[in-house]
């Protein structure tokens, strides 16, 4: 696991489990990644975004009384969102298809099931970290392009009608 420095990386962690937060505080630390700021549920974790300014967000989804994905939606399209652009990785046990759509849907950067490994971990930060994709703005909808893969000849929105 080596070929990035997260040593000035800053991270905040949005999780309601006290052993999930000092887990990923364990494998992050491990990665170099030292400034790292703590939330129990999305709206602890909008304020900590407002004061701490995070270069990424890992968030779990059920978090009672602001979920993860209100929290995501808040911070991809609230008027008074401190960065609509931070990266986050959602992480949850919730890893239903349905779910991983919703939050694609909701702007999530990257889905990361439990249990959780460094590895895993690992894996999804440096997609993160590498990825290049646009965002976009579409209706509802404000976060990284939703489509991951293109031919080289993509050409815009009648590509459909190339392929059929």
């Amino acid at each position: 696991m080596s070929g990035y420095d997260f040593q000035n990386l800053r991270v905040l962690i949005c999780d309601d489990s006290r052993q999930i937060r000092s887990l990923l505080k364990t494998f992050l630390n491990g990665f170099g990644i030292k400034n790292i700021e703590e939330a129990v549920d999305g709206d602890k974790a909008f304020h900590g975004m407002q004061q701490f300014d995070p270069d990424l967000v890992i968030t779990d989804w059920n978090m009672p009384p602001t979920s993860g994905l209100d929290f995501i939606e808040r911070v991809r399209m609230g008027a008074d969102s401190p960065n609509p652009y931070v990266p986050i990785i959602m992480l949850t046990g919730y890893t239903e298809l349905h779910r991983v759509k919703q939050a694609r849907d909701a702007g999530v950067s990257a889905f990361l099931a439990k249990p959780l490994s460094a590895q895993s971990l690992y894996k999804r930060l440096v997609a993160v970290v590498d990825d290049n994709r646009p965002f976009i703005r579409n209706g509802k909808y404000f976060g990284p392009d939703r489509r991951t893969e293109r031919g080289s000849d993509f050409m815009g929105g009648e590509r459909r009608k190339r392929l059929n």
